[in-house]
């Protein structure tokens, strides 16, 4: 298998199937494309997929679109735990997927994902406060209903962690408010081998993109857990 990604610094799409593959250790090799780089358009047009990234492909299959490789690869390994296995809490983790693929578009507008830095805390705008306390919602509501088995919202780590892992770094970067209940669900994600791995190559890309260059003061390094 092969996934195709962008900058791991900035690519939350791209974060997505890669923590996901790498915690239910299934074997794939990356081909890494920069963004806002003349080389992006046509490697990307070159898979005769989507026209973004990740895009994962399987032998004679293109799948690109997080959420539909996600499902792609809950059919290709159904022994691996993409999703949970109670009906109950698989149709939750489903859900929150989906609003998560289709949603909260203030914070993902007004906080880029950057895992190299963290910036001082200010007013992002009534519609991020939103967001983030929708967000926190599910993660609290998921792991009160479901999260026994483990630190993560469903117990084992999931797509469902996969599909929030960059919101929990955009916490983090923008120093934005949140319910300190969910910090150590927070710590569960950006602790796994599987996340650091991602932060430490994210650290050594030569590549920036134009909202890293924007004059906003700093706070320090991205806070990883001790």
């Amino acid at each position: 298998m092969k996934l195709v990604i962008a900058n791991k610094a900035y690519s939350s799409w791209s974060l997505r199937p890669w923590i996901l593959m790498s915690m239910l250790e299934i074997p794939f090799e990356e081909d890494v494309i920069p963004l806002d780089t003349p080389e992006f358009r046509p490697r990307v047009d070159a898979y005769k997929a989507g026209s973004t990234v990740p895009i994962l492909v399987d032998g004679d299959v293109t799948v690109w679109e997080s959420l539909a490789i996600m499902e792609y690869l809950a059919d290709r390994f159904p022994d691996r735990g993409v999703w949970p296995a109670d009906p109950a809490a698989r149709a939750f983790a489903r859900t929150i997927s989906s609003e998560m693929h289709a949603g909260f578009r203030a914070l993902r507008a007004a906080c880029p994902m950057n895992v190299r830095k963290r910036h001082p805390a200010k007013d992002r705008g009534e519609a991020v406060t939103k967001d983030v306390e929708r967000v926190t919602h599910l993660w609290r509501t998921a792991r009160e209903r479901f999260g026994a088995g483990g630190p993560f919202l469903f117990g084992a780590f999931s797509a469902a962690d996969a599909m929030f892992a960059p919101v929990v770094t955009r916490l983090l970067t923008y120093s934005l408010p949140f319910d300190l209940a969910v910090r150590p669900y927070m710590d569960a994600v950006l602790g796994t081998p599987a996340f650091r791995a991602w932060h430490a190559a994210a650290m050594a890309e030569p590549w920036t993109v134009a909202h890293d260059e924007a004059d906003e003061p700093l706070a320090g390094p991205f806070p990883l857990p001790a």
